[in-house]
């Protein structure tokens, strides 16, 4: 793979996907003069927004389809993240001898400065945002990008370069992994999720597993010492070579975790051990909501202290940083009835986390996009803490089938009809929340596009 941008002129590249990552990808492999062609399965008419973006590019493209004759063609073929690598072009492309790989992996061999790669199944923006806050506060340049931000190649497009860069880093990105090596790895937890694209929880666990690739004696991982899954893979020789920092948030893990380095949450505090003292940070104020958010607060700590974050300013942090918007965010309330935005729950884990930050009363919105999840793990939680479930999208008789005995709930037709059905089955001190452990792809373009509106129907009760 290439190692220096000078490499790029004159090779013919194909990139798979127009979307964001391909549109940047584009303007980035034409500015150093490589041979550019982009193929997508989408038409000329449906893809004019981006295909606007690309005017004046000397760009070759193939539409509509994918083309055996154009793969052939190339030198390197380079796939945007949403590209499933198991289609039947790229087994024939690869058999032919043509090499293929990632947005993500092409463009993180670029980068010169330390990378903090963060993965999970849920947690890495939040962890990201606030090691950026962390950072930043202690006046370090950081850039942050990846999964649901922007893409790697963005960085590479800049003139004004970070001191640290902060990399989400989905299970899709790492599918093509072969020489990324971030200098910290940054494990939140894992749970099931993905299967409309993985074949079993195992391959999504296989393709997690790759961010330790290349892991060796100068890398620090940062896992989740209260994940059963992630304690698993720190057993993976391939992980052992590097230094691991494990945070808690149980206390009876203290001595140990203070004995190694680490994190562990006791009542209002967090203690952090990265050098020869123990630190100390009150989560008194906190303003972020749910226990999980304890956990994404250490991870952060642990990675912004290995670049040189300060002590007081990670504590203003902390005092000061708010729920990212989409994840556990409070809309408003009306007439007595609290209502939360938790779009970005696209999985069962993500909604156990959500119930878990509140008491009982939920009245929970959920249902989307099918992605063959087992929602059985959510019946205990409904039970105790779910008065009503109203269910919507194309998962709603699987949901139904799952947890329907465990709460009165309601099958609904539209996303507007479910929210105003919570609306009117509320009352004074309940919750409303939004959190549809499913994607958002049956009915919206994004979790941002579906959360927007959930708000927009809110702020019209009255």
């Amino acid at each position: 793979m290439f190692r220096e941008v000078s490499e790029l002129k004159d090779k013919r590249i194909l990139v798979v996907g127009l979307g964001r990552t391909g549109v940047s990808l584009a303007h980035f492999l034409c500015k150093h003069q490589a041979q550019v062609t982009v193929t997508d399965h989408k038409s000329k008419p449906e893809l004019s927004a981006q295909l606007e973006l690309c005017e004046g590019l000397p760009i070759k493209f193939d539409l509509g389809g994918h083309s055996p004759k154009t793969f052939l063609q190339q030198d390197l073929v380079i796939l945007s993240p949403g590209v499933p690598s198991n289609l039947k072009i790229f087994d024939y492309a690869r058999s032919q001898g043509i090499k293929i790989t990632g947005e993500f992996e092409f463009s993180s061999g670029f980068i010169k400065e330390p990378i903090i790669g963060i993965t999970g199944t849920n947690g890495k923006t939040t962890v990201a945002r606030l090691i950026e806050a962390f950072l930043s506060k202690s006046d370090l340049k950081v850039w942050v990008g990846g999964a649901t931000d922007k893409p790697l190649v963005e960085y590479l497009r800049l003139d004004d370069k970070a001191q640290v860069v902060v990399a989400e880093v989905s299970s899709f990105m790492l599918e093509h992994s072969e020489n990324f090596n971030p200098m910290n790895v940054v494990f939140t937890n894992l749970a099931e999720n993905h299967l409309d694209r993985y074949r079993s929880m195992e391959e999504y666990v296989n393709a997690k597993r790759r961010i330790f690739k290349n892991t060796n004696q100068a890398t620090t991982s940062i896992l989740n010492a209260d994940d059963n899954a992630v304690v698993e893979l720190a057993r993976d020789p391939q992980v052992q070579r590097g230094r691991i920092f494990y945070f808690s948030r149980k206390p009876a893990l203290e001595p140990q975790i203070m004995n190694i380095g680490g994190a562990v949450n006791i009542g209002d505090e967090i203690r952090v051990r990265t050098g020869p003292d123990i630190e100390y940070y009150t989560i008194k104020n906190m303003k972020m909501k749910g226990k999980h958010n304890i956990e994404n607060v250490m991870a952060a700590i642990l990675a912004a202290r290995e670049h040189g974050a300060k002590h007081d300013a990670i504590q203003a942090v902390i005092n000061g940083f708010s729920n990212i918007p989409h994840r556990i965010e409070y809309v408003r309330k009306v007439g007595g009835v609290l209502f939360y935005n938790d779009s970005k729950a696209t999985n069962v884990h993500a909604v156990l986390r959500a119930l878990d930050t509140f008491d009982e009363n939920v009245i929970l919105i959920a249902g989307g996009k099918d992605t063959n999840l087992n929602y059985e793990p959510l019946r205990t939680i409904v039970k105790r803490k779910v008065k009503t479930l109203i269910l919507v999208g194309e998962a709603k008789e699987r949901i139904n089938r799952d947890l329907g005995d465990y709460s009165e709930t309601f099958l609904i037709g539209t996303f507007e009809e479910a929210v105003l059905i919570a609306y009117q089955k509320s009352r004074i001190g309940d919750i409303v929340l939004l959190s549809p452990s499913c994607s958002s792809f049956d009915m919206f373009d994004s979790f941002e596009e579906r959360g927007d509106y959930f708000k927009e129907i809110v702020r019209k009760f009255h």
